[in-house]
């Protein structure tokens, strides 16, 4: 599978509190396991108005499928080439 990084435009997402970003997470836990194999969530990061999240998939289609049932957009979709940290310059 190919790991990409997935920018989801939502206004306000840093505002949820803990138990609406529990619901949030539920309602793609259950998307996922609708889809299957070929998509895993790794995490995600919230900042004010956007949500970052990391997945294994084997295609954008699967991860647009996603997008659509959870609710949740898929704004911008790239697919992670190399990663790098700081033991890569040691």
């Amino acid at each position: 599978m190919k790991k990409y990084i997935i920018e989801r435009e939502i206004p306000k997402i840093g505002d949820l509190n803990r138990e609406q970003l529990r619901n949030a997470s539920a309602k793609s836990n259950q998307v996922l396991d609708e889809l299957g194999n070929d998509i895993q969530w790794s995490e995600s990061f919230v900042t004010a108005d956007k949500l970052y999240c990391i997945y294994l998939a084997n295609d954008e289609a699967i991860i647009r499928k996603h997008a659509e049932l959870s609710g949740f957009p898929a704004s911008k979709i790239t697919e992670i080439g190399n990663i790098i940290d700081p033991t890569t310059g040691a």
